[in-house]
């Protein structure tokens, strides 16, 4: 999108030659507002059209501090933090005071998606959400902003990418219709490495018994809810015994990059063949890969998964 949301809200407040270069991106918008919506609504609604009527799960921005401070305007609007990745970033910037409206922007296109162009395949999912009362929070914007959970099939996904979205999994359950797991942001919270810093990348494994374990509590927890579970992380492209592994516990939905696609398909269809198991693995002694026995389910290809992070700018 190239232009930081607020910077289009409060288009009076910039300086001469901010609002120059936002002339210019946005030339032939009398609306700025209408710039953000109208672009971005036609990118979610080029991905939710290519599926139709298939689902479509749209994650919404989830953009750190430091990432938004580079779009055109962004530095006025964004503070400087020491940590980013750990800060203000996903689901607390959609309700607080001081970011409320740039989200509205986001939910006025998915509205056009949905209402306006008939693509109500669209679903949408909530990232890095840290309490169930943040997740009340969203959806009470969401409706706000005319996105009614449940109205004309409206499905709301969490991410399930921190500690808390694992141990508080049934709490979020009844809240959210499913879940998607993170397995990157996962597995930096569970094992405390940053998969930014070349020192302790090493460290950085979906596979480690630790994720594997968290992954099957959540994929149980929303079952005994009645609640989807899919995943969105890189870990089911990278190694296919992980995607083999998610199987046998019972995962409604994976998503897979498309040069992973055949040979993790390979891998799953194999997981799928084995013997029935009575129940999931639930514990970490139990959380290993491969092997043990698949639950009697079809892992499914979600058919895209899309998010409306805007563009950062080409400084190449």
């Amino acid at each position: 999108m190239k232009v930081h949301p607020l910077a289009l809200t409060r288009y009076a407040q910039l300086d001469d030659a901010t609002r120059k270069a936002i002339d210019a991106v946005t030339s032939g918008y009398q609306d700025k507002t209408e710039y953000f919506v109208d672009k971005l609504a036609q990118g979610i609604g080029t991905i939710a059209a290519a599926f139709h009527p298939k689902p479509v799960i749209l994650r919404l921005s989830d953009f750190k501090s430091n990432e938004y401070a580079t779009l055109l305007g962004g530095r006025q609007f964004e503070p400087t933090e020491e940590n980013p990745m750990l800060g203000w970033r996903g689901a607390s910037r959609y309700y607080h005071p001081e970011y409320k409206e740039g989200f509205m922007l986001e939910l006025r296109a998915v509205k056009r998606v949905r209402e306006q162009f008939g693509l109500t395949n669209l679903k949408l999912m909530v990232p890095f959400c840290r309490t169930p009362d943040e997740g009340r929070k969203v959806i009470e914007v969401l409706r706000e902003g005319g996105l009614v959970q449940g109205r004309d099939g409206l499905e709301v996904y969490v991410m399930a990418e921190l500690p808390s979205n694992v141990f508080l999994a049934d709490q979020y359950a009844g809240i959210f219709d499913g879940f998607s797991i993170g397995s990157n942001d996962l597995t930096q919270l569970i094992l405390g490495v940053d998969r930014d810093s070349t020192l302790v990348a090493p460290l950085f494994d979906e596979r480690n018994p630790a994720v594997l374990q968290a992954c099957a509590h959540i994929i149980d927890a929303a079952h005994r809810r009645g609640r989807k579970v899919g995943i969105c992380g890189q870990a089911p492209s990278d190694f296919p015994e992980f995607a083999a592994f998610l199987v046998e516990q019972g995962i409604d939905s994976i998503s897979l990059t498309p040069d992973s696609l055949l040979k993790t398909s390979e891998r799953v269809l194999r997981a799928e063949q084995q013997p029935p198991s009575p129940r999931p693995s639930r514990r970490a002694t139990d959380a290993r890969m491969p092997g043990g026995a698949a639950r009697p389910k079809i892992a499914e290809l979600v058919a895209a998964y899309a998010d409306t992070e805007p563009l950062l700018p080409d400084n190449s």
